[in-house]
């Protein structure tokens, strides 16, 4: 186990020095990814050669590593923050994740004829809250590391485009400063490009941008419950003998909801809590390293262009279907 583990830590150190560069460091770019396309790059390269004995070490950093993770996340959330925008930023938050999702599955199964692991992976990153989301369904799913590669690949492209459209938009659209950042935490795909966006905006873009982000990052829990069970019964129906397995429960996901609610109850040292916020951050991107370094080039070239456009659909339909939503229940 020690190769897999020693690789992981290796590229999560090298992107710790990366993100010291000036021009990442200001760019927005979640940690997340870097640490993904690092690992692409050493996973790509001759270096593979020297380690033979890779696979339980990253198999423990894509499975129990990225759940600790995501349960540590909740500490980044409180009750107090989703009940302060009140009860319709919720509604907001379900009706885009819903419309999203659906939209996602449907234009790329059936339009695009895209593989359901993908098309699952890029739906919900573009739902809820990108590179995150796509560890949180594919640590529920099991899917194939290229395909949460590309999930990846496709929600940064888009999010990262979000972080420059939206302040150039605002100006344009006429709406309120505080309500502009109801509209990009219902829309923008990574927290940090929410942090970006908004503040590009002003200050009351930016606050209620990131209650609304944290909302729905919070509605991750009861998607990876109902998608759990979903993906369960899809797979007894394409097999063989229609056999159902087993029942899929995403416990971390039940962490998750306690770290948020006993950050919301009770106040830790700050030193404590940010040990801990910061523990997480680090399990998650080792994690994502380890599924970088798994994924090789050429699986990803033979996804080709279909997984891009089913990303630019859905950013169309966040930038474009957001907003209306955003004004009819918080304008």
């Amino acid at each position: 186990m020690w190769q897999g583990l020693m690789i992981c830590t290796a590229l999560t150190a090298g992107r710790v020095g990366l993100a010291r560069l000036p021009a990442l460091a200001d760019s927005g770019v979640s940690p997340l990814v870097v640490a993904l396309l690092l690992g692409i790059v050493v996973g790509n390269t001759p270096v593979t050669r020297w380690f033979h004995r890779t696979a339980p070490g990253l198999k423990f950093a894509t499975s129990r590593l990225l759940r600790t993770g995501i349960v540590l996340f909740g500490l980044s959330l409180t009750l107090q923050q989703v009940a302060a925008l009140g009860p319709r930023v919720l509604l907001l938050d379900a009706l885009v994740i819903t419309a999203v999702l659906v939209t996602g599955y449907f234009v790329g199964t059936r339009l695009l004829g895209m593989d359901r692991e993908t098309t699952l992976l890029t739906s919900a990153g573009s739902a809820i809250c990108g590179a995150a989301a796509v560890l949180a369904t594919e640590s529920t799913i099991r899917s194939r590391p290229a395909a949460t590669s590309m999930a990846v690949a496709t929600v940064v492209l888009f999010g990262s485009l979000a972080m420059l459209v939206y302040p150039l938009l605002y100006p344009l659209l006429g709406m309120e400063e505080g309500l502009y950042g109801v509209y990009i935490g219902a829309t923008v795909h990574e927290v940090a490009q929410v942090v970006a966006a908004g503040e590009a905006v002003g200050p009351d873009a930016l606050a209620n941008a990131v209650i609304v982000k944290l909302v729905r990052v919070m509605l991750l829990v009861p998607f990876l419950l109902i998608v759990g069970q979903w993906w369960m019964r899809q797979q007894a129906g394409a097999s063989a003998d229609g056999a159902r397995g087993g029942l899929v429960i995403p416990w971390f996901a039940f962490g998750f909801m306690a770290m948020v609610v006993f950050n919301s109850l009770v106040s830790l040292p700050a030193p404590l809590h940010d040990g801990l916020v910061l523990a997480g951050q680090l399990s998650l991107t080792m994690a994502m390293a380890a599924l970088g370094y798994e994924t090789r080039l050429e699986r990803l070239r033979s996804l080709g262009l279909r997984p891009f456009i089913l990303a630019l659909t859905l950013f169309t339909l966040l930038l474009v279907g957001g907003g209306l939503a955003s004004l009819l229940l918080m304008g």
